[in-house]
């Protein structure tokens, strides 16, 4: 079922991680420090609007991780319910489509509900400071749509806070599918 960003208020601060990538390497929040902007990314392995924009993802995130932005991918769906999204298919998706980026799983959920995530992909861009600049879509494209995977939306952001300016405030929340919740655990987001 679609879904889309709850769009966490402008200026928020980026929330702590302690998160393990398949082969149980841990990756922090820390990581990003004295980085010029941190990009957290929740997406998973078996949505269509994530593979919709897989390619181009990898292509831009690589590029952006060469000028100095910090990249974290975290999966959070359920994968009892979702086996597809569990870390040893998190681990082949990350080789086949060449994610540069540590893809990190959220067993419990807790990054997912603390950056308020409620769709795959999510988007969540932070200045240097770690404040929130930007929460929206990749771009204007779906998956079966006629327009092309472009990452503009998102690549706007990343340029202007990679470059030390103001991201515009403007911005169309994020489409996907929605995060796949552990039984009983759904958030209300009202």
């Amino acid at each position: 079922m679609a879904a889309t960003s709850t769009m966490l208020p402008l200026g928020s601060t980026a929330a702590e991680f302690d998160l393990p990538d398949p082969a149980g390497n841990r990756h922090r929040l820390q990581d990003a420090d004295g980085k010029p902007g941190l990009l957290v990314m929740f997406i998973c392995n078996h949505c269509p609007y994530v593979k919709h924009v897989n390619e181009r993802l990898a292509a831009l995130t690589a590029e952006w991780m060469d000028r100095g932005l910090a990249v974290f991918g975290i999966a959070s769906n359920d994968v009892d319910a979702y086996p597809d999204d569990a870390p040893p298919r998190m681990a082949a998706v990350a080789a086949e489509v060449g994610y540069p980026f540590p893809y990190l799983y959220d067993e419990d959920q807790s990054v997912a509900r603390t950056y308020r995530a409620a769709c795959t992909p999510d988007f969540f861009l932070f200045d240097g400071d770690r404040k929130l600049v930007y929460r929206g879509q990749f771009d204007d494209s779906r998956p079966g749509g006629p327009k092309v995977v472009t990452g503009a939306d998102l690549a706007a952001a990343v340029d202007a806070v990679l470059a030390g300016g103001t991201v515009a405030a403007e911005q169309r929340p994020s489409m996907g599918c929605s995060i796949k919740w552990k039984p009983g655990s759904e958030p209300d987001w009202s």
